[in-house]
């Protein structure tokens, strides 16, 4: 029916609108965690992800995933710019874990091989034409509904591969093997960057339900977005007590990425859960956050907005909760995690690896102690305060 086309293609655009929310949250979520010598090169990263992995799936890479632009339930512009809203979040998730030592344009060129060629091939196997599908590694079974693997942990892989390549920054780790901490510089971006993308999982989860337009499908909507805030709650919540137990005090930065580990962690079947199963799957999310800053700090992987442990560890647990809560086979959650992260993280790390020969994405030394807004931006945030060393 006609009605349901149109409340469908408004529900995506609204849905996307949502979404692009996370654009500014992600870039106000980084500039509030680097120094302040580093915000307009994050900014500046965050504006040219946008705008380059979007003009890239639009010339090559919605096709490569789903292999034509027909689609009968709404307009195809409508669907085209609802997928297009997901996939600069890939590299967003990537560009924020190799942030202060990080070159734009090396960073760009990477920005279009995933939006062109990486993530559309992981959409391809998975919500897409399906590739693969018949052979061994066909994984069309996984059920993710927004992108716990296919988005999440996608681009967790490619910054685990960064960051092999890249190294950490200047001074974080001690010769002596101790780990220096390097505070942020503005709490209330942080919170501000935290709160929109969690406005924009509500457009993330609920419009990847796909349609509005009948009463089954507003219910399952409305309990997607229910299950998704209710996860980003309880993660925030175990996280708040976790820092308590510990140091008898509240740090808001482990807080907030404790909510985003939780919403992170319900994006894979929060359309499946009941309204009391996110509470579980969210409040473990939290915990592996912390437990995942803490691990990949040993291992001198140095992340500075926590992305690995928000978005790879939760992303890999929120695949396989589906299974655990849900009626979902365990070995398909498990294989596609599996297939998945064995090609976002070889493909990337080969990408990189060739890129870095022609264009080193590391900054020399001497221009990460003066900061990146001069060398790449030649503008600074907040030119009347002293850079900080």
């Amino acid at each position: 029916m006609e009605i349901n086309y149109v409340l469908d293609t408004l529900f995506a655009l609204f849905a996307m609108t949502l979404i692009i929310f996370m654009v500014p949250g992600f870039a106000m979520l980084e500039a509030g965690l680097v120094r302040t010598k580093n915000v307009t090169a994050v900014l500046t990263v965050n504006i040219m992800v946008y705008a380059v992995a979007s003009i890239a799936f639009l010339l090559v890479g919605y096709s490569l995933a789903f292999g034509n632009w027909e689609n009968e339930g709404m307009s195809i512009y409508a669907a085209f710019l609802f997928q297009m809203a997901f996939v600069g979040k890939t590299v967003n998730i990537m560009s924020g874990g190799v942030s202060e030592r990080t070159r734009i344009i090396p960073l760009s060129f990477f920005t279009v091989i995933m939006a062109a060629l990486i993530y559309p091939l992981v959409v391809n196997i998975t919500w897409g034409a399906n590739m693969l599908s018949g052979t061994l590694f066909d994984i069309s079974s996984m059920h993710d509904l927004a992108g716990c693997t296919v988005i999440h942990s996608t681009g967790a892989w490619a910054l685990l591969a960064a960051i092999l390549i890249i190294g950490p920054r200047r001074g974080r780790y001690t010769k002596d093997g101790k780990i220096r901490v390097i505070p942020a510089s503005n709490i209330p971006l942080v919170v501000l960057g935290a709160l929109l993308l969690w406005i924009g999982w509500f457009g993330f989860n609920g419009g990847s339900v796909g349609s509005i337009s009948s009463k089954e499908n507003a219910d399952l909507v409305a309990l997607t977005i229910m299950n998704t805030n209710t996860g980003g709650l309880a993660g925030a919540i175990i996280v708040g007590l976790i820092m308590y137990v510990q140091y008898k005090r509240f740090d808001i930065t482990m807080i907030l990425n404790g909510a985003l580990g939780g919403l992170v962690s319900v994006t894979a079947g929060a359309d499946l859960f009941d309204i009391y199963t996110p509470i579980y799957v969210g409040a473990i999310g939290g915990a592996i956050v912390v437990f995942g800053v803490s691990l990949f700090d040993r291992l001198r992987l140095d992340d500075p907005v926590g992305a690995l442990s928000v978005h790879l560890l939760n992303g890999i647990w929120g695949t396989i909760a589906v299974a655990l809560f849900a009626d979902v086979s365990l070995w398909a959650q498990l294989k596609g995690v599996l297939v998945v992260g064995l090609f976002a993280f070889t493909s990337s790390l080969t990408v990189m690896y060739i890129i870095n020969k022609i264009t080193p994405f590391r900054a020399a030394d001497d221009e990460q102690l003066q900061g990146l807004d001069i060398d790449e931006c030649g503008l600074e945030a907040y030119p009347e305060f002293k850079r900080s060393i």
